[in-house]
């Protein structure tokens, strides 16, 4: 696995599920919506592609209630865009995963060179650790962060 344990100097990259993003969303407790509420600080960086960062809208705009509104969506897409390492993907490691929209953040995430995917969902990914990838839940990230 890449080296998520550590000091290195350098700063870590990682590709955020979407489960992450709608965790902080639908609440404000909680690792995820700290790590959201983190991204572009420099304490870690996020790598994006298009068709995630699309993903990330769609299932957002899915989960709004109360006083959320589209708009909010929006800006936190925006947010996200402009703080991230936006990546190509060329689809080299299909199929890994029994879901293609897992697929698209293990290729977002080697495509970049991230060290982890931050996910809800671990078993999900249990084959991206085959590739040399690690894979967090929120808490789990969120504490390695700490550490360094």
């Amino acid at each position: 696995m890449r080296g998520i344990i550590g000091d290195t100097g350098e700063v870590l990259r990682v590709v955020l599920d979407t489960s992450v993003l709608v965790a902080a969303w639908r609440s404000s407790l909680g690792a995820s919506f700290e790590l959201v509420h983190a991204i572009g600080g420099g304490a870690f960086e996020i790598a994006v592609s298009v068709s995630l960062v699309a993903e990330y809208e769609s299932a957002l705009l899915r989960h709004l209630s109360g006083r959320q509104r589209a708009r909010h969506v929006h800006d936190l897409i925006d947010h996200v865009c402009a703080v991230a390492v936006q990546q190509k993907i060329f689809f080299l490691w299909r199929p890994l995963l029994p879901d293609p929209n897992d697929d698209m953040v293990v290729e977002v995430a080697m495509a970049s060179q991230s060290a982890a995917i931050v996910t809800h969902n671990l078993r999900h990914f249990a084959a991206a650790e085959r590739l040399g990838l690690s894979v967090l839940a929120p808490g789990a990230f969120l504490n390695q962060l700490l550490k360094r």
